[in-house]
Parts: C-alpha cells; structure tokens; sequence
C-alpha cells in the first residue's frame, strides 16, 4: 500500500541541493522550489531515508517527510491552494 507524502528540503550548498533536487525528482512530483509530493511504499520510504542521508550534511541541512496518508485521496482534493492554483503535473510512465 502506498502513502503520500510531502517532502521539503533545507540545504545550504548548492551541489548537495542539486543533488537531492535531482534524487527527489525520481519519487515524487515537484510542487515547489524544495517541496515534493510523493506516492510511497514502506520499502520506497525507507531507501528514500538512506539515500537522502547519504547526499545531506545532517550539522547543516534539514529534510522534512510529512505523511498526508493513503495515496487514493485525488491530490486536488487533498490540497487546499492560496493564490496561484495548482496544477498536477503529467506522469508518464516510459518504457
């Protein structure tokens, strides 16, 4: 079973940030400059965790997972938007 997630992230450098944007990017949908949302299993989840640990300086830098819950909720359901309406963005699977 899948779980959605919101992951934000807080990283001083420039190529560790590049390199966490560019990991990140391979789980979820970019949805903000540092902010992802992610569909993930308990097993996605916890190699996310290692992996994001090895690319962060943990003295400096700070990544937030928040659990939203099961992934059937629709994400236009699920977040309430201020300004400038979101957008899912297309997911495409390539083979």
């Amino acid at each position: 079973m899948r779980r959605r997630y919101v992951v934000c992230y807080d990283v001083s450098s420039d190529r560790r940030r590049t390199k966490i944007f560019e990991l990140l990017e391979g789980y979820g949908e970019h949805v903000q400059f540092s902010v992802f949302l992610a569909d993930l299993t308990d097993r996605e989840l916890i190699v996310l965790r290692g992996r994001l640990r090895e690319l962060m300086n943990e003295r400096e830098d700070q990544v937030l997972i928040v659990d939203l819950g099961r992934e059937s909720r629709a994400l236009e359901h699920a977040i309430e938007v201020l300004g400038r309406p979101y957008q899912p963005g297309v997911r495409s699977m390539i083979v």
